[in-house]
């Protein structure tokens, strides 16, 4: 009889011998391309604005009225402490805004949209305008808010510059309901730091701001000291109790959309009360 051995010897595995040295490197570049791919994150250290959605808000119910020429608001700069409107660069694109919509000063330097709605009599179609806020419109509570007391609360009521309100409307309108939504603002230059006081009170008048027009808090700097907190007076008004003459003024800015500018050695140290310095500007 023939007797049979079985061979128990096993084959010898596909990437042994000579192939091996070429279908290991195809199988590795198969498998890299079957990875998922690997998500980077970068950290960039430049300030960018945010997009024009972040401020452009829904278009909102309110109500505007004028006051004339001859009123003593249109030389005076009002409760955001802006001084002579023209020479801030506001001209009479302003506007006064109602309790329920001032926020104790914090939104002075917001920019509006305003347009006319809902009266074909006195409405120029077609018509908006842009105005910045600088000034407070009190109320009025010895009258309701709904015959008389047109900047009560809740009132939302926008107090225009005939020059202004007759872009949109006819003057005889009066009191006229329109729609506004905020907008960003434009401005030519830097923001602007006018300042003042005596001795270690230090007042620092904040305007021309781009972007969210507003400012929510400020830090000043001396060459010799860290970074100290403003706080706010009135209106875009901030102080500090410091002793910081003869040193040069840097500012850390910041607005109501947590976007911060700064700016550095803005006023030399030999600044004077009285001055106003122009810093950086929010990018828009």
């Amino acid at each position: 009889m023939f007797s049979h051995k079985k061979d128990n010897k096993m084959p010898p595995p596909l990437l042994q011998g000579p192939i091996h040295t070429l279908l290991k490197p195809l199988l590795l570049l198969l498998l890299l391309l079957t990875l998922p791919p690997t998500t980077t994150s970068h950290t960039s250290s430049t300030t960018t604005p945010p997009p024009l959605s972040t401020y452009l808000s829904q278009w909102q119910p309110a109500r505007a009225t004028y006051y004339a020429a001859s009123d003593p608001r249109d030389t005076v700069g009002g409760a955001c402490g802006y001084g002579d409107l023209v020479k801030a660069g506001y001209g009479m694109a302003t506007v006064a805004l109602s309790e329920s919509m001032f926020e104790r000063g914090q939104i002075c330097g917001a920019c509006f949209e305003i347009k006319c709605v809902d009266d074909l009599r006195w409405c120029i179609p077609g018509t908006s305008i842009i105005v910045s806020v600088t000034n407070f419109c009190a109320p009025n509570y010895g009258f309701p808010s709904d015959a008389g007391g047109k900047c009560n609360t809740p009132n939302k009521h926008f107090v225009l510059p005939i020059e202004s309100f007759e872009k949109i409307a006819i003057w005889k309108a009066a009191n006229m309901p329109v729609q506004y939504r905020r907008i960003k603002c434009r401005k030519e230059g830097g923001i602007r730091f006018t300042i003042s006081g005596s001795g270690i009170f230090l007042s620092v008048l904040i305007s021309n701001v781009a972007g969210a027009g507003d400012v929510t808090s400020v830090r000043i700097k001396g060459s010799r000291t860290g970074w100290l907190d403003m706080g706010r007076n009135w209106g875009q008004n901030w102080h500090v109790n410091a002793n910081l003459q003869n040193q040069a003024l840097s500012f850390e800015v910041t607005s109501s959309h947590k976007m911060t500018v700064l700016s550095y050695t803005v006023a030399p140290k030999d600044w004077r009360f009285g001055q106003t310095f122009e810093g950086k500007q929010f990018e828009t």
